[in-house]
């Protein structure tokens, strides 16, 4: 199990051995929790923390060719991730992360070679406008300006979904389901799991990685 950051530790989950890791746990961390399982017959890593967490070990495994790793996600409380997913949290989360079965789920990732899990937000600098034009396959979802856009990962295929923010605060929002999304704007601002990107981009693609990746649920 890691243990990410100060997130209290659920009772179900007292016993299991625990590797304690930052907040975003990095690749140190993952070197010692991987010699662990590389013994393990049918390895299965929990990891309890936030959305960030969960983003990294799917990162660090997709990048290490370690999908075939069963992964169960315990969050304190319910979370972009869980929402997507479909996850309890708390206790019921850990005990489904002792008794659940693993299932192959899409693996969202992005051109920085980044897992997503939960939820990405696009906006202009200084969270205003977001100009450009972007496409959910052959989709468009804007072209101009819009106020933001968001691209969530689902546990079913093709993989994703992704929607602008509507133009009257009375229309529901529009989903529209993908393999990838593509954005090509003159400043975009990504934030990922809540951990923004450290400068303004001109292009970002979100897309499903060619192998999937073991989710208990």
């Amino acid at each position: 199990m890691l243990k990410c950051g100060d997130v209290p530790l659920p009772l179900p989950l007292g016993s299991i051995p625990t590797s304690n890791a930052p907040t975003v746990p990095d690749k140190d961390n993952f070197d010692e929790v991987f010699s662990k399982l590389q013994v393990v017959s049918d390895p299965r890593l929990i990891v309890v923390g936030s959305d960030a967490a969960l983003a990294a070990t799917l990162t660090r495994l997709m990048r290490t060719e370690r999908l075939h790793i069963e992964v169960a996600y315990v969050a304190e409380h319910h979370s972009d991730a869980t929402d997507a997913y479909h996850l309890s949290s708390g206790a019921r989360g850990a005990r489904t992360a002792l008794k659940g079965t693993a299932q192959r789920v899409p693996l969202i990732r992005d051109d920085a070679g980044i897992a997503l899990v939960g939820c990405a937000t696009v906006t202009g600098p200084d969270g205003g406008p977001l100009v450009g034009e972007a496409y959910a396959d052959d989709t468009l979802l804007f072209s101009g300006t819009t106020a933001k856009m968001k691209i969530i990962p689902t546990p079913q295929m093709p993989g994703l979904r992704a929607s602008v923010a509507p133009r009257s605060r009375w229309r529901p929002r529009r989903w529209v389901e993908g393999r990838a999304v593509q954005l090509g704007s003159p400043a975009a601002v990504v934030t990922r799991d809540e951990i923004p990107h450290p400068r303004e981009l001109a292009r970002s693609t979100f897309y499903r990685h060619h192998e999937e990746w073991l989710l208990v649920r």
